[in-house]
């Protein structure tokens, strides 16, 4: 799938290395961005949470260690996403998106607390919403890396493995 960008896209016309599809490159901080994809892809996709979270099955970590991926680096529990418009986020529509995803799951988070079962969030009345605002910053994030947003989330050591090669 190609992607057409604007004149002020990071992508400046040209594929930048991949690893696993994911351009490795083409933004300043793609570490991060890295990581708060992974955050999103885990929180947008029920049949995963079900199947996986639920399940207890190992190498993908919980609810709480994917709010930690998406808010660690960039303290977007603090701020806005907009504040990295061109380091993590390549527009302010990433942004919105991503900034409606954190509010909608920091909700929850705080009612139910962090170390509650993933039951407890997945059952949450304002959890579809939720899992609903981080699919659509997961479907905008990954189609503007070239990635196919339906596949599967990646363990946490494949992540690991990503985030350390450049």
């Amino acid at each position: 799938m190609t992607v057409q960008g604007s004149e002020n896209s990071s992508r400046r016309g040209r594929r930048s290395s991949t690893m696993g599809g994911m351009p490795l490159n083409d933004m300043p901080w793609w570490r991060w961005r890295s990581n708060v994809r992974s955050a999103l892809h885990m929180l947008s996709d029920p049949v995963f949470q079900r199947d996986v979270w639920l399940a207890g099955v190992d190498g993908y970590g919980d609810v709480t260690d994917a709010v930690y991926r998406l808010v660690e680096d960039t303290w977007l529990d603090n701020w806005s996403a907009e504040k990295y418009v061109g380091t993590i986020f390549r527009d302010s529509q990433e942004a919105a998106l991503v900034d409606t995803a954190v509010l909608r799951v920091l909700r929850i988070m705080h009612q139910v607390g962090p170390d509650a079962p993933v039951s407890a969030y997945v059952d949450h009345e304002g959890w579809p919403d939720a899992v609903r605002a981080a699919r659509d910053a997961h479907v905008r994030l990954a189609v503007a890396d070239g990635e196919e947003p339906d596949t599967p989330p990646r363990t946490l050591e494949v992540l690991r493995i990503m985030t350390r090669t450049a």
